[in-house]
C-alpha cells in the first residue's frame, strides 16, 4: 500500500520534481511519467478529479476496473484505495489531466461546508461522467485556470481564486452529472422499478421483523450502484431519495397496521424493527402530519 499524503507525495510518484503549491496540483497525465510499481494500491488524503481518455495503467477502484478509455471522469474523496497493475494501454492521441486538492485548503472556506454536497466524489467508478466534447472543453477551462494561477507566485489572492475555481469545476460537475441522469432516464425508470418491487416484497414478506429497517445500502446493493448514485439518481426522477423511498414505504405499511390490526402502537413499532417506539412516533407525525393514535381515531 503507497500512502500519499501530500501534494509533494504525488509529485514524487509521478516524477514532477518540486511542487507549486503544497496544497494542489494539476497534472497533464499525457506527460508524466507514472512512478508505480506493479499491482501497487495507492490511497491519498487528498481529492482527486482524474479525465483521461488512455490508461497507462490499468486501475481498479474498489472491486471494479477503471476504464478511461472514452474520456471518463472520476473523483474520489480522500482515504479511499486505487489499485493499478501493469497493463500498458497506449493510444496516439492520448491526453488527459488530473487536480488534486488536500482538504486543508479549503479548511477555511465556504467549500469546506459544502464539499459533502458533492456526492459523486462517493460513486463508484461505472458511475463515471461521461462527457461530452463541449463538458471537457468547460471543465478544461477551469483546470487551465487553477494551473495558471500556480505558475504566478503566492500572494493574499492565490487561495480565494483557486478555491473558487475548484467550486466552479465541481458545480459544473454537478450539473454535468444531471444532464447524464437525465440522459439514461429510461434505464433509470427500470431502477426505480426494482427499487419498488424490493420494497414491496421487504414488507410484504415480513422480513422487517426479522432483519429491522431496510438500509439504503441494501437497497443499492439489490440494483448494483453506490449508495450515494442511487439516492441521487432517485431524487432527480422521484423527488425523494432512497431514504425518503423507505420511509414511504415503511409509513404505508404502518397506516396498514393501524387501521387493520388491533395491535397497539408499541406493538406496531416493534413489528416495523422500531427498537424505540418512540422514534416511530417521532417520523409518523413528521411524515403524515399526526401522531400513529390520532391516525387510528381518524381512520
Amino acid at each position: 500500500m503507497i500512502q500519499l499524503k501530500t501534494i509533494a507525495d504525488l509529485h514524487h510518484v509521478f516524477n514532477l520534481g518540486h511542487s507549486h503549491h503544497p496544497l494542489v496540483a494539476i497534472l497533464d497525465f499525457s506527460k508524466v511519467t507514472e512512478n508505480v510499481e506493479e499491482y501497487s494500491k495507492i490511497s491519498t488524503d487528498f481529492y482527486s478529479i482524474m479525465f483521461k481518455n488512455y490508461c497507462k495503467n490499468s486501475m481498479k477502484y474498489g472491486r471494479k476496473t477503471i476504464d478511461f478509455q472514452d474520456g471518463n471522469l472520476i473523483c474520489i474523496a480522500p482515504n479511499q484505495t486505487i489499485e493499478m497493475d501493469n497493463e500498458v494501454v497506449e493510444r496516439e492521441d492520448k491526453m488527459g489531466w488530473g487536480l488534486f486538492f488536500h482538504p486543508d485548503l479549503i479548511r477555511a472556506t465556504t467549500l469546506n461546508d459544502k464539499i459533502k454536497d458533492y456526492t459523486f466524489f462517493n460513486y463508484d467508478v461505472s458511475e463515471a461522467l461521461h462527457l461530452s466534447d463541449k463538458e471537457k472543453g468547460i471543465l478544461y477551462e477551469c483546470v487551465q485556470k487553477i494551473q495558471a494561477e500556480l505558475q504566478e507566485n503566492i500572494d493574499v489572492h492565490s487561495q480565494h481564486i483557486i478555491v473558487s475555481t475548484i467550486e466552479l469545476l465541481l458545480n459544473y460537475c454537478s450539473r454535468f452529472y444531471g444532464r447524464q441522469m437525465i440522459t439514461r432516464s429510461q434505464s433509470n425508470k427500470s431502477i426505480i422499478s426494482q427499487i419498488e418491487s424490493v420494497l414491496t416484497e421487504y414488507f410484504a414478506n415480513a422480513k422487517i421483523k426479522e432483519q429491522g429497517l431496510p438500509t439504503v445500502k441494501f437497497l443499492a446493493d439489490q440494483v448494483n450502484l453506490s449508495p450515494s448514485y442511487l439516492s441521487d439518481l432517485l431524487k432527480k426522477e422521484t423527488g425523494k431519495n432512497t431514504q425518503e423511498h423507505i420511509h414511504f414505504y415503511l409509513i404505508e405499511e404502518a397506516k396498514n397496521y393501524l387501521i387493520n390490526t388491533e395491535k397497539n402502537i408499541n406493538e406496531i413499532a416493534y413489528s416495523l424493527g422500531f427498537e424505540y417506539p418512540q422514534y416511530f412516533n417521532k417520523l409518523f407525525k413528521q411524515k403524515t402530519g399526526s401522531t400513529p393514535m390520532e391516525y387510528r381515531n381518524l381512520n
